[in-house]
Formats: structure tokens, sequence, C-alpha cells
């Protein structure tokens, strides 16, 4: 950990709002996958309703040299609607349901070709990932899009990623892409969130209207006296302002994602911070696989059981993940994404996973080898039984 606590000039510990400066704050440099979050205001010109190609641009810059030092890199853009309604001619204000939803089919177009554009002028190649309130919340849908994800990062490339808002409702939807990020954040495993705003991070009272406000460069934790410094939203084009920010400063602690809030309105933000800009770290004392198997081994009821012969228990245990070939006996009626016990041939507990067929098909392939398994399923399956990042072992 890089981290201890430390106190403010003058070793005055800001006892209102139990909040204390690290000795040493984190550097862009130490985190090897990095969500990205921009928002509306930042991508869109507010008077004319179009893209900002310059800052884009620039932007690009900053993660082509995160991408060319070995970071794996993902982006939650806003924008399609704003862009949208400019195409469409729909009035300022607020929109109705159908006509947000029409904005965000014509601007998602926009969006993901300027993205493709931008991020090609540096050789990197964009895939669109667009996800509902139910893709992240859902263990199934989470599950494929975890995949997907992992897969894209794999191929390097890099996921723009934002909240379909052609099908979501106000009912089934985030509403605001801070959270959204947050969320991505943790299904990808990413040690890092980063998202931009108009400003340049948290403060003891919204800047605006209080002249003595302070600005607080790093949160060890979130507090209630930090809950309250929240302000309001911010313009008709972005649906997130501090109090989103912070909620998902929740989401990103929790998945051990640490996260900034920086102002991106600056030519290349991401540069700016890694020469020492000024923003807010929120920081976790976890990490993104600790966390994801504290939650696997105790926040998920097992749906079932799976009993592996003694070579698949040996791979186990060596850090591989389990494979169908290995699995001799199954008990219990679990679906896709559910939580499993694991047992060796002895009958004896090794952990937990989140098992990657349902009970009907794990029974079918069950030690069969995966080249094996479009034959027997009639369709392509996963190679995994439970991939090594969805299982904790040593639980027994």
């Amino acid at each position: 950990m890089l981290y201890k606590r430390g106190i403010f000039p003058n070793r005055q510990d800001d006892c209102s709002n139990n909040v204390v400066l690290p000795v040493k704050t984190p550097q862009l440099s130490d985190f090897r996958r990095i969500v990205v979050k921009v928002g509306s205001s930042l991508l869109v010109d507010r008077g004319r309703g179009r893209l900002r190609h310059a800052w884009l641009a620039a932007l690009a810059e900053d993660l082509a040299d995160l991408h060319q030092r070995g970071a794996d890199v993902l982006v939650v853009s806003s924008g399609a609607i704003a862009l949208g309604r400019t195409v469409l001619g729909l009035p300022s204000g607020p929109l109705r349901l159908e006509e947000s939803q029409a904005a965000a089919a014509v601007g998602q177009i926009a969006l993901a070709r300027n993205w493709a554009e931008a991020l090609g002028a540096h050789g990197l190649t964009a895939g669109q990932v667009l996800l509902t309130l139910a893709d992240t919340e859902q263990r199934r849908r989470y599950l494929n899009a975890r995949a997907t994800l992992g897969r894209l990062l794999d191929l390097r490339a890099i996921p723009v990623i934002n909240e379909n808002d052609t099908v979501a409702t106000t009912e089934i939807r985030y509403g605001d892409n801070d959270r959204l990020a947050a969320r991505v954040a943790t299904m990808a495993g990413a040690d890092l969130l980063v998202l931009f705003s108009d400003i340049d991070g948290l403060y003891t009272a919204p800047p605006a209207k209080d002249p003595s406000a302070r600005h607080i460069p790093v949160v060890e934790r979130i507090t209630p006296e930090i809950d309250a410094m929240a302000g309001g939203a911010a313009s008709e084009l972005s649906r997130g302002g501090m109090r989103t920010k912070i909620e998902a400063g929740k989401i990103a602690a929790a998945g051990g994602t640490h996260m900034l809030i920086a102002d991106g309105r600056a030519k290349n933000p991401l540069a700016s911070v890694a020469e020492g800009g000024r923003c807010t770290w929120f920081l976790t004392a976890s990490t993104p696989a600790t966390a994801r198997k504290t939650w696997i081994a105790g926040s998920l009821e097992p749906r079932g059981t799976l009993h592996l012969d003694a070579g698949a228990a040996r791979a186990l245990r060596g850090g591989a993940s389990l494979l169908p070939v290995g699995v001799t006996r199954i008990e219990g009626e679990f679906a896709r994404g559910d939580a499993v016990l694991i047992r060796d041939p002895e009958g004896q507990l090794l952990g937990r996973g989140l098992v990657a067929y349902d009970a009907s098909e794990a029974a079918l392939v069950l030690g069969k080898a995966s080249r094996d398994i479009e034959t027997v399923l009639g369709y392509p399956g996963r190679a995994e039984m439970i991939h090594r990042d969805d299982m904790a072992l040593g639980l027994g």
C-alpha cells in the first residue's frame, strides 16, 4: 500500500470532516487498468450542440500514452443524447422519454464514430459497448458483459461504454454515467476510476456559493461528513453532480477501485493529472481481486456443488480455472452466474465460485474436454466451468 494516514499542514487534523492527507498520493503510473469517464458537458459544446473535436483529440492522445505503457484503458462516455438532440433539432430543456431515446439512437452513432476516429488516429481500436442497469445488476448478464470487456482488453482494444439510452426508461436506468462508470470499473476489475468533470475535485462546500470552501485533495474513507459536502446537479447536458460522484466513490471503494475527480476542461486532462494538477483522490484499502473474492466467498448463497477429480483440485490450488473435464459430479439446481461450492474428491471444501453454466448444461459437459463443448451443447460455450477470477479458494 502506497498510502498512510497523514495530517493537514501544521499538524491540524480537520475534525469537522474527518479528512486527513496521506504522506504520498497515488500516481497514474501506479495503475494497470483505468476507467476514464467523460461527461457530456466536456465532450459537447453546449451552445452549438457539437462535439469538441480538438478536446477529444487531446484526450485520445492521453489515452494512447496510457495504452502504450501497457495499461488497460476503458472509456465511459456521455454525449449521445446531447449530440442527437442537435441533429434532430430538439429544443433545449428537459426532453420527454421518447425524445431522449430518439436522440440517443441518433447520437450514439455519431459518438461511436468520433471515438473510433480519435483513437484510430493513434492506431487504437475502439469497441462500442452499450449497457443497461440490468447488465450490471443481474449476475448472468453481468458475467456476459464482464467477459466481453475482458476479451476486448485482451485484444488491446479500448471499450467505449455508454448507458443504452435508446431502451432504458426512468425505472430501469442509472440516470448518470458516474455510477455506471463505477459499476463498469468494478466489473472490469479496474484499479482506478477517473471522473472528469467541470470541477477539480471535492470541496468542503460548493465553491460557487461559499468563497471559504476548501479543496480536499484526498479522501481515505467516505464518511457522513463527506456525504454532506456533495452539491447539486450540473447542467442540462449532464445528469450528474457531486452527489453522484460520491455515490460512485462508494461503489468503487467497495470493489477495490481507487477513484479521482479532476477538472477535465483543460487540453490533455490526463497529462495534467499526471503532472500534479489539482484533483481529489478517493482511496480504498482493498484491491479489485480481493474485493471480488471476498464478495464471492461471503456475500452469495451457494446454489449447488461441483465435485472435482484430483487433477482439477491440484490445478485450482495452483491458480488455474476450473474446466469441465475436471468435474465428476454436480449437485443442486443452479443457473449461470450463481455461486456454487467446489469440493475435492474427498469431499473437502476448496472454495466457492460463480458457475458459467446452468445445472442442466453442466451435467452435459462435465468430464468433457473444452473443445467438445460445442458438439455436446450444439453451440459454443465457455471454456471454463468457473473462471479463476470468479473463484474464491481456501475456505475449507
